[in-house]
């Protein structure tokens, strides 16, 4: 038994985007051995995002590196970072829950730099299995979550809306005011293992869970409306 309109988000859901991080940060590493011909960038910011460092991660790799900081090439590692193709695949979950889905409306909303979110769709086979994905970078400025309008779309191609409908995410902070806006039911996946595993549910997630096999236990799975 299975929801009319069951729709996903990518990091943190479908993989961890920790191993998102991995994957990227190896490429950077590739292209400042090649570039600068330094040895060891991947490794020394990999430790700085496990030791919690945000936002000026390669600045402060280089400078360890000797590297002088250089807007050009700090830009130029981002660029690697965001368009490389990633090294992820579906959780042995996630791959569970999309073959039991099949024959149903299922698709993707989710947010970030949009080649970053295209590549990731792809490295997870979601143009396959999804009817329609959806990366709210696409819709221009203002539309990111928590806006609805991603989630109005997956209404209109689905022609289900409210309650038939669920959204299943991990981060409370922006994933759940736009489908709860249009009635949704909504599940928080709260992997041990994610970024924000340790922040709080709070009064927009239906459900809580910690691995996508127990979607068939909380209610929020319902057979479809034809």
């Amino acid at each position: 038994m299975l929801p009319a309109c069951v729709i996903l988000d990518l990091d943190d859901t479908l993989f961890l985007e920790r191993d998102y991080v991995t994957s990227g940060l190896t490429a950077v590493g590739e292209y400042v051995r090649r570039a600068l011909g330094c040895e060891g960038f991947a490794e020394i910011a990999t430790r700085m995002f496990n030791d919690g460092v945000r936002g000026d991660t390669f600045n402060r790799a280089l400078a360890e590196l000797g590297v002088a900081d250089d807007p050009d090439m700090i830009g130029d590692l981002v660029a690697t970072y965001r368009r490389h193709e990633p090294s992820i695949d579906l959780e042995p979950d996630a791959r569970r829950l999309i073959s039991g889905l099949r024959g149903h409306y299922v698709g993707v909303v989710t947010d970030g730099p949009l080649d970053s979110q295209r590549a990731k769709a792809r490295a997870v086979g979601a143009p396959g299995w999804a009817s329609l994905v959806i990366c709210t970078a696409e819709l221009g400025p203002g539309f990111g979550k928590p806006h609805p309008r991603a989630f109005a779309m997956h209404q209109v191609a689905s022609g289900r809306s409210g309650a038939a409908c669920v959204y299943v995410a991990d981060n409370p902070a922006k994933d759940f005011a736009g489908p709860k806006s249009l009635g949704w039911s909504t599940v928080r996946l709260r992997r041990p293992d994610s970024l924000h595993a340790q922040v709080p549910s709070d009064a927009l997630v239906d459900r809580e869970i910690i691995s996508l096999d127990e979607l068939a236990t909380t209610g929020a799975i319902r057979p479809p409306r034809h």
